[in-house]
């Protein structure tokens, strides 16, 4: 075993290595006999920082969650932006042009679904535009709970098995919020909206 000599008082003195590393955590440290020690806890800061994070991380993982089901119904519209900028970019409408396309694109495509839902008459033309706004905002959350779920999830299949879950309720959601944004503001060819009774 190793030891450091150190030279007190004139006397030659043999410490171990761990009493020195003890001896720097505790101040007083008797040496034999019995008596009250005093130990101090030193875990203040890290319990404190321990309780924030968790209640931060799980805040942020709620919001992130609340800001996916609150832009799912712009899913398409996004894509349909992307890939009009993406085109208006490489053909050399440059970077300031190619924003603005996009975002004219994503636009016009959002407002003329909603007018689509609302004007049509038929349940089933209706279903098929809703659908159509579904189906990217479905695989959009796919792929989000797909990548929160491999912090979380060692097991393949289970990760897919949430990730379809999530897709699920993403898709209904963006589904159901273009048949209500519809329903509650109704559209009647004539400019006159008949009260429901």
């Amino acid at each position: 075993m190793s030891a450091i000599f150190q030279p007190l008082n004139g006397e030659a003195e043999l410490h171990a290595p761990k009493l020195r590393l003890v001896s720097v955590l505790f101040l007083k440290l008797r040496r034999g006999g019995g008596g009250r020690r005093d130990l101090q806890i030193y875990a203040h800061g890290a319990t404190t920082m321990l309780a924030l994070g968790l209640i931060l991380n799980t805040l942020g993982i709620g919001l992130f969650c609340w800001a996916i089901f609150a832009i799912a119904v712009y899913a398409l519209p996004f894509f349909v932006a992307l890939s009009i900028g993406m085109t208006a970019f490489q053909s050399g409408a440059g970077l300031i042009g190619a924003l603005l396309i996009a975002t004219a694109g994503g636009a016009l495509t959002l407002v003329l679904g909603q007018v689509a839902v609302a004007v049509t008459r038929p349940l089933a033309l209706r279903i098929a535009i809703a659908t159509a706004f579904a189906v990217p905002a479905a695989v959009a959350g796919h792929r989000v709970v797909f990548a929160l779920s491999q912090f979380g999830v060692p097991s393949p299949a289970w990760r897919e098995v949430f990730a379809c879950l999530g897709a699920v309720c993403v898709g209904v959601t963006a589904w159901m919020r273009l048949i209500v944004l519809a329903e509650a503001r109704p559209f009647e060819p004539d400019g006159v909206v008949e009260s429901p009774s």
